[in-house]
């Protein structure tokens, strides 16, 4: 073997080498997209609208066999028929409408609605609920009056069930002559049913604004739910204000009208605050802590929007209001006293 057929054997063989790592690449990420189409397909059978819970697993488990038999038994003769039955449960899952007319619990009951007429807005059931314990309160829904041209600001609020990666946040919306108002963005339960992060990307909650004052919305968290929560004053204008209030009026009427599933990833708390604020005149960027949402904080003072006098640790620290809401109880300036001493963004 001369050294030039040696010298052109090399690289023929370096390019076949590649052509299989890139073959057995091709291969294995089309392994798994099938893998994920069939495990979607598969949970939203289970979680579908079939009447009995049975029938539910039943269907799924036998759609579970038929993928395995089509893609790894049978393949690739089968796909086409994978495909087939996958587009199927597709077209019925997308017909699956959302609804009004459900056994709701109590305390998403009942949906808000505003009456926009120039400066002058009247929401009617907005939640001022007693509560006893997170289970035992008395209902009560009010109708509140306010002019747009009173909106001073807004206040951003996060609770944790268990301190990490995930929480809950929404918004109050301030005014220079009455309480806040509190908007919180949340699944829509029924009777018996409790939150369950899977099952809520398939189509098992209805999405409400729950409209509330604070004592309702902010004081049940740490005194009946156990949850740390913190409240950050945001440097947004009365102007950006008062276009997120706009859009949020907009978004509560359409609720009215017509009922939208919750989504984990897609159309819930801080995913639509972020969408809502970029539809008001935001400018920034999708970060991963809009998904992380109990990181969110730290998105907020990175990004300037929260107060960057103090190291951030101390900041959050300092706006834990669990203490607060607790020694605040049910006084009619409750709003006032949660507030007492929380940083503030300089003027």
């Amino acid at each position: 073997m001369t050294q030039d057929t040696i010298q052109d054997a090399a690289p023929r063989s370096q390019r076949g080498l590649l052509s299989r790592l890139l073959s057995g690449l091709g291969t294995g990420l089309w392994a798994l997209c099938l893998f994920l189409l069939a495990a979607w397909a598969t949970l939203a059978i289970y979680y579908s609208n079939l009447p009995w819970p049975w029938v539910r697993l039943a269907v799924a488990i036998v759609f579970a066999a038929f993928a395995v038999w089509a893609l790894i038994v049978s393949r690739p003769r089968r796909t086409l028929a994978f495909f087939v039955v996958f587009l199927a449960v597709v077209v019925w899952w997308v017909a699956i409408p959302a609804s009004h007319e459900r056994p709701w619990r109590p305390e998403v009951a009942v949906m808000p609605r505003a009456l926009i007429d120039g400066d002058n807005v009247r929401i009617t059931n907005v939640r001022d609920f007693n509560y006893r314990s997170r289970h035992d309160f008395d209902i009560r829904y009010v109708d509140r009056e306010f002019q747009l041209s009173h909106v001073t600001g807004i206040d951003f609020f996060i609770s944790y069930w268990s301190e990490g990666p995930v929480g809950h946040t929404f918004l109050s919306f301030t005014f220079d002559n009455a309480p806040p108002l509190a908007i919180s963005i949340e699944t829509r339960p029924e009777i018996g049913e409790g939150f369950d992060p899977l099952a809520s990307m398939f189509k098992q909650f209805e999405l409400i604004y729950v409209v509330g004052t604070e004592r309702d919305v902010v004081a049940s968290r740490p005194k009946h739910r156990n949850e740390a929560t913190y409240l950050y004053r945001l440097n947004a204008s009365p102007r950006d204000a008062r276009a997120l209030l706009m859009v949020y009026l907009e978004r509560i009427n359409e609720l009215a009208d017509r009922p939208e599933w919750y989504h984990l990833l897609t159309n819930s708390c801080t995913i639509n605050i972020i969408r809502y604020a970029n539809a008001a005149g935001r400018e920034g960027r999708f970060d991963i802590r809009h998904l992380l949402n109990g990181l969110i904080d730290s998105y907020l003072y990175h990004s300037g929007r929260i107060d960057t006098t103090l190291p951030f640790d101390e900041l959050r620290r300092r706006s834990l209001i669990n203490d607060a809401e607790v020694a605040a109880g049910d006084a009619s300036d409750f709003s006032d006293r949660i507030r007492k001493g929380l940083p503030t963004m300089p003027q």
